[in-house]
């Protein structure tokens, strides 16, 4: 009876070396003796007991935080960036044959990437140009992790840390652009208002009536008031009889 046990056990054992269950997003990679042999799944898979060896390999995208590195930039100015990865493998095989360790490696690639991709950008370059930037670092991560059997999908920098005195200088900067929008839209107002009341007066000179009528327009708008003062409009051809017996005085 107890043989009998024993022999159900080993057989248990056996079974479960030989049964292998992948999701549908994981891949087996398969070595019979130490020889790679190839890739199986998803579903039902059969081992080989003690001479099989499989290693599981997710396919999903990994999302992979870069830590933050420190950049010195081309105008000189250290900063702090720190980005995330997206990417997945795609030939598990070579995933797992050609490098040791491939999310270690995909981690220490990308961050010596971005030191060095960032390290030839300026400042003004890091902060306006993050799209440029995001898709130079993916072509240059995926190019070289493509041996490894992995496809690099996205790069995107996170967040840039400036020093506090160059934030100062930043906000100095932003300020006296500020200043001088408002000026040039200052002067462009009193341009065009300037503009406008020269031809309204030459539109008034060539036609006097108009500045009659532009008095009583203004005595309407005070009557309309609560003021004390009362304004009697005098026609100008009322001054221009004295104006003209001055003339003939002098004369």
């Amino acid at each position: 009876m107890i043989g009998y046990v024993i022999w159900v056990i080993l057989a248990l054992i056996v079974l479960g070396s030989m049964i292998r269950i992948l999701r549908e997003y994981e891949r087996g990679v398969i070595f019979r003796l130490g020889r790679l042999i190839g890739v199986k799944g998803p579903g039902l898979i059969i081992l080989i007991p003690f001479i099989d060896k499989m290693v599981r390999v997710p396919l999903r995208t990994v999302v992979m935080d870069v830590p933050p590195q420190d950049v010195i930039t081309k105008d000189n100015v250290s900063v702090k960036v720190n980005a995330v990865v997206y990417f997945r493998v795609v030939a598990p095989d070579k995933a797992i044959v050609e490098v040791e360790n491939y999310l270690y490696a995909t981690s220490q690639l990308a961050q010596t990437t971005l030191r060095s991709v960032l390290g030839e950008a300026e400042l003004d370059e890091l902060l306006s140009q993050r799209e440029y930037l995001n898709h130079k670092l993916q072509k240059i991560i995926d190019e070289q992790t493509d041996p490894w059997g992995i496809k690099v999908s996205a790069v995107e920098i996170k967040h840039v840390d400036l020093p506090q005195e160059m934030q100062r200088a930043m906000a100095r900067q932003a300020e006296a652009e500020r200043e001088r929008r408002a000026k040039i839209i200052n002067a462009e107002g009193e341009f065009q208002a300037s503009t406008r009341l020269a031809e309204a007066a030459e539109i008034l000179a060539k036609n006097p009536i108009t500045i009659q009528l532009r008095y009583l327009q203004t005595l309407s708008e005070i009557s309309t008031e609560n003021a004390s003062t009362v304004v009697f409009p005098i026609p100008i051809e009322f001054f221009k009889m004295f104006v003209a017996k001055e003339e003939k005085k002098e004369e």
